[in-house]
């Protein structure tokens, strides 16, 4: 087995510069950090996580706590969080959130707060106050990128903004038959996600002094799953004397669910219905779907750069920052309305799919 005083010999440093160069901690000139590398790969030597962590008090790993891992959105964030740790030299430990019970407690009261992690990047979950104080108790700074944690650093589009950005791309195409296909919970949880994007509906139709068309009350609760918006759309296009003319759905996989409802209804898009949805998909082009763009890889890097910043290490390319160097928690992230053929103007008469 080789030694760091191995290394140190190879490159002729000391094994204190030796160490340095391999952890990270402390200057070492950038020639003196090559050969240290260069001489700890001819040799087949790999710094132990755990001795370096004794040392530092660091373990080189961060904790990220997701809601779902085989949906669009969070395979794209957690991409974007991965590949940015593995450029500053720390590992992920994935935990898959459930909604509550027994099972999330022992993730907060366990397997985060006990286990060796450095920090914490939740992504997308609604956490409580108590779950964040547990972190936070612990030392172990936490960022929320997107979803709520009260009283923790949060990155996040402005969900509510956006939302109304869609819904007035309708109005202004001159609907006003207009629906919501909303997430589930959107009606319970006022600051989470779903409810925000439904706020924003709310706000664009009052403005225009619009009431949402359909049954029961043009607002229709669906799982953010393509399933989901088809089994929906199904019901609010049920009944012909009440259909909207326009649908906002919640995100894309809703909105390509209610566009295969509308085709099986015998609905011609974007003639008798236009659809608009929010996240933009790596598939809405291929549908062409009217969407509210974000940019989830970005959004995961992000969110890798405010901890390491928060745990004082270096970083790459960051969204603006403050002048104390943090990252602009107050600043929205970047969407943009991205117009395809899933909306136009609506038709004098409804018409039927041939």
């Amino acid at each position: 087995m080789t030694a760091i005083s191995d290394v140190a010999r190879l490159a002729g440093v000391s094994k204190s510069t030796a160490s340095r160069a391999l952890t990270g901690r402390g200057y070492v000139s950038e020639e003196t950090r090559r050969r240290v590398v260069e001489a700890a790969a001819e040799i087949g030597y790999i710094a132990s996580p755990n001795a370096a962590s004794l040392v530092t008090g660091r373990t080189k790993n961060v904790g990220v706590v997701i809601p779902f891992v085989n949906r669009w959105f969070f395979g794209e964030v957690l991409e974007g969080i991965e590949r940015t740790l593995l450029a500053a030299g720390y590992d992920l430990t994935l935990y898959n959130l459930a909604l509550a019970g027994p099972e999330r407690d022992r993730v907060f009261d366990f397997f985060l707060a006990r286990k060796r992690v450095d920090a914490v990047i939740a992504v997308g979950v609604d956490l409580t106050e108590r779950e964040v104080e547990v972190i936070e108790g612990r030392g172990k700074p936490i960022v929320a990128l997107g979803g709520t944690a009260p009283g923790a650093p949060r990155l996040a589009i402005d969900d509510r903004g956006s939302a109304r950005l869609a819904t007035e791309h309708l109005i202004d195409l001159g609907h006003e038959r207009i629906a919501h296909l909303a997430g589930a919970g959107a009606g319970s949880a006022a600051r989470s996600v779903q409810a925000l994007r439904r706020a924003g509906f709310a706000d664009a139709m009052r403005e225009a002094g619009l009431r949402p068309v359909g049954e029961p009350d043009g607002i229709v609760e669906a799982e953010m799953t393509v399933p989901g918006g088809y089994v929906a759309a199904l019901q609010l296009l049920g009944h012909p004397a009440t259909r909207p003319s326009a649908i906002f759905a919640a995100s894309d996989e809703i909105a390509f669910g209610a566009m295969r409802a509308a085709e099986r209804l015998g609905m011609s898009l974007p003639g008798s219905l236009s659809i608009v949805g929010f996240d933009g998909h790596e598939h809405a082009e291929l549908f062409g779907l009217t969407t509210i763009e974000q940019f989830p890889r970005v959004q995961g890097r992000f969110a890798v750069d405010a901890v390491m910043r928060l745990l004082g290490e270096p970083t790459g390319d960051a969204d603006p920052i403050t002048p104390d160097g943090l990252p602009d928690f107050d600043r929205p992230l970047d969407t943009r309305l991205v117009v395809r053929s899933s909306t136009t103007a609506p038709s004098a008469r409804p018409l039927v799919a041939r």
